[in-house]
């Protein structure tokens, strides 16, 4: 498939989502209870009367009644819309929606996009500095150069709340971070260094001011644009910005600024730099090449001529991505945090210095676990954290909101900041970093994943987005004409890097058909059921490809309910050693996820599989990144009422104490809603050992836990991942009959990864001499 077709493909993607259910991506919902009329009274007439009053005497108290300290207004008029130009206003609204859900699930903040249809400056500005009484800080985006520098000032000036052109500072801060470390790693001082930089727009100018301001000597740093180097007595295309960054020099070119450079920072266009001008720069080059999609140069165009250099692009698919988001969600959080009036350089650098040192530190095993890594190491290839790493959250705004205070522009200093820090950590639930970081490792080491219903239209749309995400090989079992067919019905095409397999048609049945006769002959099965099995059930020919390792995982579960498909893969797989198998699901609700099993086999499991149960949970949650707090669930806490029915429940909380090993809080048996409030606890059950809100359930039962996942599902809050098969010798996912083309995308990820997780845990078994899985087809 072109890479034309794929950008069609995800363009069409695009649009069915924006359009599907509630158009767009943003809604308001309400903080407090609305549901009495006292409720009402309060929320509204006459009750608020009262604090009206209050801000009215002390404006200070509208951050303490209102919403503005977490508002965020984000504001364009559409003039530079991310390479598409000035589109206008309108047009760049689905951007402007997509910026707020940014700073909502990086830092919390609730943004409002506000699209001003005019060029004017003046009146943009008008526009803009009355709207202070109603946001905490000001966002602006997308403005065309130099405009914006102007806009950004007036604004500052005229305002007392922050006002941040991310465009502008978002990208210094960022290239800042991965600047100190390159130095560091190459040992150079900034104070020393030179630097060339392409392209004289707003990003690029931005950066040169940070740099300037955290101590490089200007003469140190050569700004080149269209017309060639910014140098002092320049006439043709030169305005005051770009005035303010002239320096003596001879040289006239980019090629003769780059001559020995140390550093060469590109925001302009592709192919601008070549091989033999980065061999003239000095030894050890570093090379940021930030220009999107194209960089100005390959990384391995770059170290084809310079061995030790460090490269960074805009880019996810390279190492060293300079990626905003690593920055504004933060200093945002930081500034509001502190009522800071302004954000101003020191700020910025401390935001800069702070995503540096994260780098610099050893990072959390959850982290490394769900990029799939062995191990992130500072160094060359890693000079920036990931960008869904959770520990963002704490690093930055503190530093941010520190500087804020150090620096005078706070109107609320923080008080501790260790308080301030597990404030932060509470705001954010990793999931979804962890998600995202699966979807990573997953694309780094792309797997063959099965959709054993490839015939039917969600699976094969889920191929072509699994293809085009560039996850892996998808292979649809099915009919190779059906799958065309169904593909034009739907207007699709490119099959290309997609695999169809027939299992009629397949030279492996007789040797799937062997295998699995040798594993169920003496279950009541004859040679010719495993025939027939293997000839006709998409989902045991699926699972025999696993098992062949012509395939790393499956998906299944569109057409069969998940009894059915359990049993067909159960003819083929075993659990893995000491684990046992059961459907774990997982529910995302803005900043709470719960682990809730077993959801899908056992209707009554004992205290022995109960324990096993919560055991292989709470390594899942981990995996996530949640600290594991459990809770076994029941109609009764601590024995009141005590009833017989509890005794399955009791006696594996009392066998989970004698269990060896065991690094998390746990405790039981107890209603859902004593485990979920950690106040009823303290007031009722003091000596309870969970010392927080339970977020893996070990539910009693299949009918209650069937019952509970059901109904969390149906009541439409948040989103549901699973069951996630656990426990399998091999990585399958079952899918529940009503899943979109997302659910089963997301399940073949997850497959993936698990696949990947498993191979990683063998081979690190393998070197400490612990036993593996068994293998299969006499594989070693």
């Amino acid at each position: 498939m072109s890479d034309d077709q794929r950008f069609i493909s995800l363009q069409q993607d695009s649009i069915a989502m924006h359009r599907a259910g509630r158009p767009g991506k943003l809604e308001i919902a309400p903080t407090k209870p609305l549901i009495t009329q006292r409720d009402l009274a309060l929320a509204y007439s006459p009750g608020v009367a009262a604090p009206c009053l209050e801000i009215h005497e002390n404006a200070d108290l509208a951050y303490d009644y209102t919403a503005k300290g977490n508002l965020v207004a984000i504001v364009s008029n559409g003039t530079a819309v991310l390479g598409l130009g000035n589109i206008g206003a309108l047009a760049s609204k689905p951007v402007m929606e997509g910026k707020a859900v940014l700073f909502k699930r990086f830092a919390d903040l609730d943004g409002i996009d506000l699209e001003v249809s005019t060029e004017d400056v003046d009146e943009f500005v008008n526009c803009v500095r009355f709207l202070g009484a109603s946001f905490g800080g000001i966002n602006l985006e997308d403005i065309k150069a130099p405009e914006c520098f102007i806009i950004e000032q007036r604004l500052r000036e005229a305002m007392d709340i922050p006002v941040f052109h991310d465009d502008q500072h978002g990208t210094a801060v960022v290239t800042l971070a991965g600047l100190i470390n390159s130095l560091d790693l190459t040992g150079r001082d900034i104070k020393e260094a030179k630097l060339v930089i392409n392209g004289a727009g707003s990003a690029s100018i931005a950066c040169v001011e940070l740099i300037k301001a955290m101590g490089m000597p200007p003469e140190n740093a050569i700004l080149c644009d269209t017309k060639g180097v910014i140098y002092q007595g320049r006439q043709e295309g030169m305005n005051q910005w770009k005035s303010a960054h002239a320096v003596p020099t001879k040289a006239r070119t980019l090629e003769e600024a780059m001559e020995g450079a140390d550093i060469f920072l590109g925001c302009s266009v592709k192919d601008a730099v070549t091989k033999d001008m980065v061999r003239s720069m000095a030894d050890k080059p570093i090379v940021f090449a930030l220009a999107n999609p194209d960089p100005e140069i390959y990384p391995d165009d770059v170290k084809e001529v310079a061995s030790g250099a460090i490269i960074a692009t805009g880019r996810s698919d390279f190492p060293n991505q300079v990626n905003n988001v690593l920055g504004f969600p933060y200093i945002f959080r930081g500034a509001l945090d502190a009522r800071a009036t302004t954000i101003n350089d020191e700020m910025k650098i401390a935001a800069a210095q702070a995503i540096a040192a994260l780098a610099r530190q050893d990072v959390p095993d959850e982290v490394n676990a769900a990029y799939g890594a062995d191990r992130l190491q500072y160094g060359p290839d890693y000079i920036m954290p990931a960008p869904f790493d959770p520990r963002l959250i704490e690093a930055v705004p503190t530093a941010v909101a520190q500087a804020a205070m150090d620096s005078g522009v706070a109107r609320k200093p923080i008080g501790t900041m260790d308080s301030y820090r597990r404030e932060l950590a509470q705001r954010l639930d990793p999931t979804a970093s962890s998600l995202q970081a699966i979807f990573a490792a997953v694309r780094e080491d792309r797997r063959r994943v099965i959709f054993a219903e490839g015939e039917d239209e969600r699976a094969i749309r889920a191929a072509l987005n699994f293809r085009n995400a560039g996850l892996g090989t998808p292979i649809l079992i099915a009919r190779d004409e059906v799958v065309k067919t169904k593909m034009s019905e739907m207007g699709l095409s490119g099959i290309d890097g997609i695999e169809i397999h027939n299992a009629r048609l397949s030279d492996k049945r007789e040797q799937y058909t062997e295998f699995l006769y040798g594993r169920l002959q003496r279950q009541g099965s004859l040679y010719r059921d495993c025939a027939r099995w293997v000839n006709r059930n998409r989902n045991v020919f699926s699972a025999c490809m696993v098992a062949a390792g012509e395939a790393d995982a499956m998906v299944t579960g569109l057409t069969r309910g998940f009894g059915t498909t359990f049993s067909d893969i159960s003819k083929v797989f075993d659990p893995q050693p000491g684990h046992q198998v059961f459907g774990l699901t997982l529910f995302v609700d803005r900043n709470r996820t719960l682990f809730v099993s077993d959801t899908s086999l056992h209707v009554e499991p004992t205290p022995e599989m109960l324990v096993d149960i919560a055991i292989q949970s709470a390594a899942k949650a981990r995996q996530m990144g949640h600290e594991p707090r459990v809770a076994f669930l029941s109609f009764s806490n601590f024995g009141n009422p005590m009833r017989s029915r509890v005794d399955r429940i009791r006696e594996a909380v009392a066998l989970m104490n004698e269990r060896r090993g065991v690094d998390f809080e746990f405790d039981g048996e107890m209603t859902a809603d004593m485990a979920l409030q950690p106040e009823l606890r303290e007031r009722f059950y003091p000596f309870c050992k969970l010392t927080g809100p339970a977020n893996v359930l070990v539910m009693p039962g299949l009918h209650s836990a069937h019952i509970t996942s059901r109904l969390l599902q149906q009541m439409g809050r948040g989103s549901n991942i699973g069951p996630i098969l656990m426990g399998l010798s091999k990585s399958v996912e079952i899918l529940q009959l009503r899943s979109t083309v997302s659910d089963v995308l997301n399940a073949a990820a997850l497959a993936a990864h698990e696949a990947i997780r498993v191979e990683h845990q063998e081979a690190k078994n393998k070197t400490k001499g612990l036993p593996r899985a068994a293998a299969m087809f006499g594989g070693s």
